[in-house]
């Protein structure tokens, strides 16, 4: 009964839908800083793909443009003009980070695996104040503290599910017409995880078998000797499309209506992203594959770049509350 009176209080406060206008005022950038911002969000979506445990929308709450994010890939068919604009720097930069994780961050991830993840890890947990932020003034009902709780169960479930099931991985050659709906419906989930803080594209992949092979086939004699790979990519891309443009709107309008209990279940995958980060399949064959003395190398500098990149991100968080405060309705 509680939770239904904070509903419909929020409903109450909310009122009508907000009017197009004023989203296409927040939707323009203020500055070059602001469109570099939005540059720099699209590179941790990219990487984010690549990493284990990365999540993009936890940066994009960090930078305060994860509402406006789901609202502009949410309405992108509708207004594309405005949309596109402030998509454009972030797109730009997911490119960046995608590449930057396909080439630079995979090859650190063979050198120094446990110190690699642990930099993202500690730019995770520097950041996490910031999501924390938006339920500070909110009501912690018994409803909302069991999403949070549900939140940080489902990506360390992920991770779980990823370890035990992980039988090697799935071929991509002799695929059935079934498995091309199959890549359709993965890209879709896939695009689940790029939009909810948590959740992370990589471990979805791992769980599923297919993230080292789509990977290795990025290559030009792959696509040679097995051309119908790009069937895949392109029902991968079908799905992830779709998954964005309907999952975004959905996200807004829940947002728009139960902002409360959204970012209380938001809050909860943050922190269970932040530990899966340790505990996921290429970590867990990481550990397993530790020898003296690369392994103590890899661990002191891990512990560093844990406490560095907790620095930095935190940093970043105080420089948003003190240049660009929540602003309550």
């Amino acid at each position: 009964m509680e939770e239904n009176k904070d509903l419909q209080e929020v409903e109450e406060q909310k009122g009508d839908s907000p009017e197009v206008p004023a989203y296409e005022e927040d939707l323009r950038y203020d500055s070059k800083a602001q469109w570099f911002k939005g540059g720099l969000l699209g590179i941790f979506i990219g990487l984010a793909i690549i990493v284990p445990g990365v999540s993009g929308s936890a940066v994009a709450i960090i930078f305060k443009l994860y509402e406006k994010l789901l609202y502009a890939i949410g309405n992108i068919l509708k207004r594309f003009k405005v949309c596109f604009l402030f998509l454009l720097p972030v797109l730009l930069g997911a490119v960046i980070g995608f590449l930057l994780g396909f080439f630079a961050i995979q090859q650190l991830l063979d050198l120094l695996p446990f110190a690699t993840v642990a930099l993202f890890a500690g730019m995770m947990l520097g950041a996490y104040p910031a999501v924390t932020d938006q339920i500070k003034e909110e009501k912690h009902t018994p409803f909302r503290i069991v999403l949070g709780l549900l939140g940080i169960a489902i990506p360390i479930a992920i991770s779980a599910v990823s370890i035990a099931i992980n039988e090697g991985s799935a071929p991509l050659e002799d695929l059935s017409w079934y498995h091309y709906i199959i890549f359709v419906l993965l890209g879709f989930v896939v695009a689940i995880t790029q939009l909810l803080p948590g959740l992370s594209a990589t471990a979805l992949l791992m769980a599923v078998g297919y993230f080292t092979p789509l990977m290795e086939s990025v290559h030009l004699s792959y696509w040679k000797s097995n051309p119908m790979v790009l069937l895949v990519y392109l029902c991968l891309v079908i799905g992830f499309l779709i998954g964005l443009v309907s999952v975004s709107k959905l996200l807004s309008y829940l947002i728009s209506k139960f902002r409360g209990a959204v970012f209380h279940l938001v809050v909860g995958l943050s922190l269970g992203s932040f530990i899966s980060m340790f505990y996921n399949p290429e970590i867990m064959a990481t550990y397993a594959g530790f020898e003296a003395p690369k392994m103590w190398i890899d661990i002191g500098v891990g512990i560093g770049l844990f406490i560095i990149g907790v620095g930095i991100a935190y940093f970043f968080v105080c420089y948003e509350r003190k240049h660009q405060p929540i602003k309550k309705e």
